[in-house]
């Protein structure tokens, strides 16, 4: 029997699990969820009779090397600090590994050593990073098979919340994936990208102003804000003739200018240890000069600029001008700012996430200049986010793909060769995750 150990059993790791139990039924493979809290491993598993679940601690090196040694495959779901160390155990043990992960100069480091030992370190297979990844190449080769150029190449995605959830949420978000990286999102450097042949950087500071423009049909308006590093994408996707490179990270329109203000005002900085303040809107004033000041002037202030209805609206739904106990007794500014939002943006039961992508290409063919957009939508389900949907069935059907030898590949890799991209996105229409294509 052939073993599969996925390593955590956190929010989107649901839909990868049962995936993976689903092919295991009808073949001699076992999959065993490993995750600190045993119940939510057991969750996960359920009763199925292919399935294990077990409790394991990343921190215990000999416990993780052992549900290692004993797997073909190894998909890591754990928080991306953890995946060099996992793939050093498998290195160590002779084992795949697959995650959804970007990819890290650390990881690239073991690329050697992967081939050496007729390995395949999957990364960047998930939603973005992934399945971005997969249907802009798609495209793009295509092109060149046709002979033509790509002049401008844009691609953005968001976690959204579906048009009829929440209709008094005036964000129109909600968090659906790790709340703390949405909070501190953008904070690792400057996002670079080309525009027109021209290197653009925009700092943290500038980010959410620094927004583009998006007609998605059946969903409406959204803007995008660029993605921290767009430049490296040139050569994984090997375009070097484009003019153009953004990648970027979707919202509905009026999230960004709100979530500006809380940047400008310092509350998203997870350096600075909040005193002692007791409420929502203590918190708020912690931040301004003038406590006595009517808090929209106060912000004003602040940000350099009148607060317009909207913003103010966002701040208000939020609970931010309330009296409201935060709960917390101590934290940074940011932890406080994600410990107040999930009071108001954690997903309820009847909530639906949605997911969305899109890519703009202008090409060269035949010598004429084209364009096409594409995108796609998924709507979440009563039982599985989209979020959880399109970051774990990617990773489910490459590691069938892998444990079905049909995966050559080897080394540190990104799906973005045919051999991997071509079978994943057709089962993946097969399953409703579609691109719908309009040319211009």
């Amino acid at each position: 029997m052939r073993n599969v150990l996925v390593l955590g059993a956190g929010r989107s790791s649901g839909v990868l699990v049962d995936y993976l139990l689903e092919q295991a039924a009808s073949r001699d493979w076992h999959i065993t969820v490993a995750d600190r809290v045993i119940e939510a491993a057991g969750t996960a598993v359920g009763n199925h009779p292919k399935g294990t679940a077990v409790s394991a601690d990343p921190n215990n090196e000999e416990e993780t090397a052992a549900l290692i040694r004993d797997a073909d495959v190894v998909i890591s779901m754990l928080p991306a600090t953890w995946h060099v160390h996992v793939a050093r155990l498998c290195l160590k043990e002779r084992r795949h590994l697959l995650t959804a992960s970007y990819l890290t100069p650390e990881m690239k480091a073991l690329d050697a050593d992967a081939r050496a030992a007729g390995l395949l370190f999957l990364n960047e297979c998930g939603l973005d990073p992934g399945i971005d990844h997969m249907s802009a190449k798609e495209m793009i080769d295509r092109i060149h098979d046709e002979g033509g150029s790509i002049i401008s190449f844009e691609s953005f995605t968001g976690g959204l919340i579906a048009p009829d959830t929440d209709p008094e949420n005036p964000w129109r978000y909600k968090f659906t994936w790790n709340p703390r990286n949405v909070v501190l999102a953008g904070q690792q450097g400057d996002a670079e990208y080309l525009r027109d042949g021209e290197i653009v950087r925009v700092p943290y500071k500038k980010l959410f102003t620094s927004t583009t423009q998006f007609d998605v049909p059946g969903i409406g308006v959204l803007e995008g804000y660029p993605n921290r590093d767009s430049l490296r994408y040139i050569d994984v996707y090997d375009i070097p003739e484009t003019k153009t490179i953004i990648r970027g990270t979707l919202r509905y329109k009026g999230f960004c200018s709100a979530w500006n203000v809380l940047v400008q005002l310092g509350c998203c900085d997870d350096t600075r240890q909040i005193g002692k303040i007791s409420t929502h809107l203590d918190y708020i004033r912690s931040f301004l000069s003038n406590a006595q000041e009517p808090v929209d002037q106060a912000l004003s202030k602040v940000i350099g600029e009148a607060c317009d209805k909207g913003e103010l609206e966002c701040l208000r739904w939020s609970g931010f001008f309330d009296e409201e106990p935060i709960g917390l007794t101590s934290g940074t500014s940011a932890q406080v700012l994600e410990h107040i939002l999930m009071k108001k943006w954690a997903l309820k039961k009847d909530d639906r996430d949605l997911v969305v992508m899109l890519h703009r290409f202008v090409y060269e063919s035949g010598g004429k200049q084209r364009s096409v957009q594409m995108h796609m939508t998924k709507v979440g389900t009563e039982s599985h986010t989209a979020m959880a949907t399109t970051v774990g069935l990617p990773l489910g059907i490459a590691t069938r793909l892998l444990m079905e030898d049909k995966i050559d590949i080897r080394g540190v890799a990104m799906p973005v060769k045919k051999e991997l991209y071509a079978p994943i996105l057709h089962e993946l229409s097969d399953r409703g995750i579609n691109f719908i294509q309009q040319s211009a």
